[in-house]
């Protein structure tokens, strides 16, 4: 387990943040302190639902590590996320304490409050060296928020174990050291920027980056520097790194190529990969980006391998890992990296598994490159930038809007984010008139940015089916221009 295989890196510098360095013996002598002011007044947190409102780096990966030794569940939160999004997730977590960055005390404190939790805040935490014990491999450690089908957001419970066997994996799978250094510019409540990038590199005793954001230029000047060995994305930042070496003089642009050459290996995921983003940075960079599949359910479940990679494939399982199409064409995935089940939801749960296949939604299909992706088995689960969103959600959200009657969501492909989120409206007054900057204004105050709709259409009725249900498929054509059309 992780929290057993820190001691052996005590010597080795765990992370970089905007404060500095940090060692893995100063790491676990921080979290073990904030662990003591978690547990006091020598209370048993296990089991208990600790939200983490921090800033990447020292102060997420603390919080992480503490509420782990604590014996309790860590709960994710994104800073960026519109408060009544955290509170949701709050809330239905049912958490007992907020841990949260000092500059981030303000929105904590609002969340604490209304939910009745105990806040800590990270500002002046006092060390520890006091050992405390291990929770066992199949206690619940990770509670990570996903869209679902039923429109509001769903926990996913992982187990130390499955948490374990995903880190194991891609450790095996990617060829991971102790020598290796990654930069992260991903969100830390998915498993992507989470498991993949920051606590990866802890189960081999390697080194994380956590610059806190994404910025262009700074990413391409650390590659430039020599110091990174890694780098994992979404194809969206891909893109927005190849636009900015695009605009940078010629000197630069050199620099930054021979820079990025020399790391060993890039990852693409949460998104497909359009195949033109794959093969410009194959010329801007020499690297064939290795794609591979994961869920929030799953961890990372099927990659292309070091020595061998196919455009538009996903590859195949990583090690223990077991997957089959079933009849409908959906692929199914099994093995000790699977989530436990969804945060008091049993039915769902239930529904979600096929004797212990996990059902992905997904549908592919298996030739001499591996497993190649079709699309979802749901078209109300979008994915847009590497993030994945439930258009069922954003249309509860807008049907908020007091000139809206009706409305639905939709993705409409894009080669930049994979989707583009997309509403049709329908009016309650039919002389109203909206325009896109209003409506996204009024969702950024409710919504998180990826779930925020970027094209807008009025119509006067949207399109069912016999039983009045919303054909979707339908409502994406209504995006598109007539046959034929021109300009």
């Amino acid at each position: 387990m992780l929290l057993d295989r820190l001691a052996t890196f005590t010597d080795r510098v765990a992370l970089l943040d905007r404060d500095g360095s940090l060692s893995y013996l100063s790491l676990i002598e921080r979290s073990l302190g904030l662990c003591e002011q978690l547990c006091a007044p020598n209370r048993d947190r296990h089991g208990e639902r600790i939200a983490i409102l921090c800033q990447p780096g020292r102060d997420f990966t603390s919080a992480i590590l503490a509420v782990w030794w604590a014996g309790a569940i860590a709960v994710p939160l994104h800073p960026d996320h519109p408060a009544p999004e955290l509170a949701y997730v709050i809330s239905d977590s049912r958490c007992s304490t907020v841990i949260a960055s000092a500059s981030l005390e303000g929105l904590a404190v609002s969340l604490a409050t209304a939910a009745d939790c105990r806040l800590i805040v990270t500002d002046a935490l006092a060390r520890s060296t006091a050992p405390r014990p291990s929770p066992a491999d199949s206690d619940d450690a990770l509670i990570i928020y996903t869209s679902g089908t039923t429109g509001r957001p769903k926990g996913v419970v992982h187990t130390h174990s499955s948490l374990a066997a995903q880190m194991s994996g891609m450790a095996d799978a990617w060829r991971w050291t102790a020598d290796d250094r990654i930069l992260c510019v991903l969100p830390l409540h998915h498993v992507h920027g989470l498991v993949n990038v920051t606590l990866t590199p802890l189960w081999v005793g390697a080194h994380c980056e956590s610059p806190g954001s994404f910025d262009a230029i700074r990413v391409w000047d650390r590659m430039a520097s020599g110091d990174l060995t890694l780098f994992m994305a979404v194809p969206t930042v891909y893109s927005r790194l190849i636009s900015a070496w695009e605009a940078a003089d010629t000197s630069t642009r050199t620099r930054w190529s021979d820079g990025a050459r020399r790391l060993r290996l890039m990852v693409s995921g949460s998104a497909a990969l359009p195949v033109s983003v794959l093969e410009r940075w194959q010329e801007l960079t020499g690297h064939v980006l290795l794609e591979r599949y994961g869920m929030t359910e799953l961890g990372m479940a099927l990659s292309n391998t070091i020595d061998q990679r196919t455009p538009g494939h996903v590859g195949w399982p990583f090690p223990g890992v077991e997957a089959k199409i079933d009849e409908e064409g959906q692929l199914l995935i099994r093995g000790p990296q699977v989530f436990d089940r969804y945060w008091n939801r049993p039915e769902e749960t239930s529904s979600s598994f096929v004797d212990d296949w996990f059902c992905t939604g997904d549908v592919a299909v298996l030739d001499e490159g591996g497993y190649r992706l079709l699309g979802r088995a749901s078209i109300d689960i979008l994915k847009t930038g590497g993030e994945k969103v439930s258009a069922l959600e954003i249309e509860e959200t807008f049907r908020e809007h007091p000139g809206i009657a009706e409305c639905a969501v939709v993705g409409l492909d894009d080669p930049e984010w994979g989707q583009r989120v997309a509403i049709a409206i329908v009016a309650k007054d039919s002389d109203a008139e909206f325009t896109i900057t209003e409506l996204r204004d009024w969702g950024r105050e409710r919504l998180s940015t990826p779930k925020i709709p970027s094209r807008l259409l009025l119509v006067e009725d949207l399109p069912r089916n016999a039983m009045g249900k919303v054909v979707k498929t339908d409502v994406v054509a209504l995006f598109q221009p007539p046959v034929g059309a021109s300009g």
